[in-house]
């Protein structure tokens, strides 16, 4: 009886499944007038780099310079420069070069849906409303 309620308990184990959360990371690049941001699926981002909206990694991934009152974070303007992709690596490079010892910051949309009803439970997604998450560099 203990051996098949423990066969049991392990076979229901190996069923969940659990989706590997991204990695994003961002990296100064050689040239330091640019940064790399990696760490995307190569199919997911292939298919956003075929997209011809213009501006489309500009709302994806927007570049923004770090205020002094982190208060005021959502309320910036994001840098514009050009965004260029190279299998799992987008590349961003502003219009201005960045300015040495500034803080600057990448934003990126979690866009992983919600999988189960605890989530919501939980506070940790609402429906309707994407997560965001703030690497920050500095130069």
């Amino acid at each position: 009886m203990k051996r098949s309620a423990l066969l049991l308990l392990l076979i229901l184990a190996g069923c969940t499944s659990r989706t590997p959360e991204m990695q994003v990371a961002v990296k100064l690049s050689d040239d330091t007038h640019s940064i790399q941001i990696l760490g995307f699926d190569k199919a997911i981002i292939g298919d956003i780099g075929r997209d011809t909206v213009a501006g489309v990694w500009q709302n994806l991934l927007p570049v923004y310079k770090m205020p002094a009152d982190t208060d005021m974070k959502d309320f910036q303007v994001a840098q514009p420069g050009k965004y260029v992709v190279k299998d799992s690596l987008v590349k961003f490079t502003p219009d201005t070069p960045f300015k040495k010892g500034q803080v600057y910051f990448v934003r990126y949309f979690d866009y992983q849906g919600i999988k189960h009803a605890w989530q919501i439970i939980d506070g940790k997604k609402r429906l309707g409303a994407a997560q965001h998450r703030d690497l920050v560099f500095s130069y």
